[in-house]
């Protein structure tokens, strides 16, 4: 049976209501001037029609506490909006991963062509041009790119490039710095020109103003707590990271070396036990010490000269 508007007007119910349509609620609102959004679901609208019919006495209040009630939360809508904000971050990391390994092919395939001689006046087993002089303009195109996030990898590649490729060392920190961005080139830039032509202290510099040193890699591991939006299998794997970054920047390689690292890490984390009870802050100097012995012999040196001290 249609639905009939005026019908409805001449006699209000909260049955007739409920059985109606969410287009001829629509209608019912639009009739009495009821305020809505188009994008409402149907039981939002009908609440606010009985709202309105209770506000001008055609209905009584009653009908409200009977009626379906609309949730007044956001709950489910928030929960909707995460799940979106989620999948867009994790399509957005997943375009710049495309677009990470697109670079890396197109770095690949001049490397190919370096190697293959394709690059005119270049002899891609020696890296140097037919002239016997190193043309550095000819060669800094295949410097890899510079991540401020991952410069550890950065200068992993560019080594092994260089030795790949035969570039002289002595030109590694000219090649280097063309790609420098951020906190790097600042670095570099504050360099001496003795310095900033060593590739060694260039790459040193750079490591410690990104704290991608031993201590560093320490609090890290220490310091590294699970992240709400983390899985626990993701929380496990960056801390494996810190753990084994940890361990390199230490050049733990064997069970030996792996002990005095444990060792020594309790020294740091629980001085008190080792001091008679006695606190004290660890120094720059003793976060270079690598072996359990001396630690030891650092801490009766702090002993001795407490007692000293007090004598005096």
């Amino acid at each position: 049976m249609p639905f009939n508007l005026d019908k409805f007007v001449a006699s209000p119910s909260v049955e007739e209501l409920d059985s109606l349509k969410k287009s001829e609620i629509v209608k019912v609102a639009k009739h009495y001037g009821v305020e809505f959004q188009p994008l409402m679901r149907k039981d939002e609208i009908k609440r606010y029609v009985l709202e309105y019919l209770v506000d001008e006495s055609i209905l009584p209040i009653t009908v409200l506490e009977t009626a379906i009630t609309v949730p007044t939360d956001n709950t489910f809508e928030l929960k909707r909006l995460e799940i979106e904000m989620n999948k867009e971050i994790r399509l957005k990391e997943m375009e710049r991963e495309r677009q990470r390994e697109k670079e890396a092919r197109e770095h690949e395939f001049r490397l190919k062509q370096l190697e293959l001689g394709v690059i005119k006046g270049s002899d891609p087993k020696i890296g140097l041009d037919t002239g016997g002089l190193f043309d550095v303009s000819k060669h800094v195109k295949f410097v890899p790119k510079f991540q401020e996030d991952n410069v550890e990898k950065f200068f992993n590649h560019f080594e092994k490039l260089g030795e790949q490729l035969k570039w002289p060392r002595d030109k590694w920190s000219i090649l280097i710095q063309s790609n420098f961005t951020g906190k790097a080139q600042e670095v570099y830039s504050a360099l001496s020109i003795e310095d900033s032509m060593d590739y060694d202290k260039v790459k040193k510099a750079i490591l410690q103003a990104y704290e991608l040193v031993p201590e560093a890699y320490r609090q890290k591991f220490r310091k590294y707590r699970k992240a709400d939006t983390q899985t626990y299998v993701e929380f496990a794997y960056q801390k494996e990271r810190h753990f084994d970054r940890w361990c390199a920047s230490k050049k733990v390689s064997t069970f030996d070396t792996l002990r005095q690292l444990m060792l020594v890490e309790e020294f740091k984390r629980r001085p008190k036990l080792f001091q008679g009870g006695e606190c004290y802050k660890t120094t720059r100097q003793e976060h270079r010490i690598e072996s359990i012995d001396e630690r030891m012999e650092s801490s009766r040196d702090v002993q001795l000269q407490r007692s000293l001290s007090r004598i005096v």
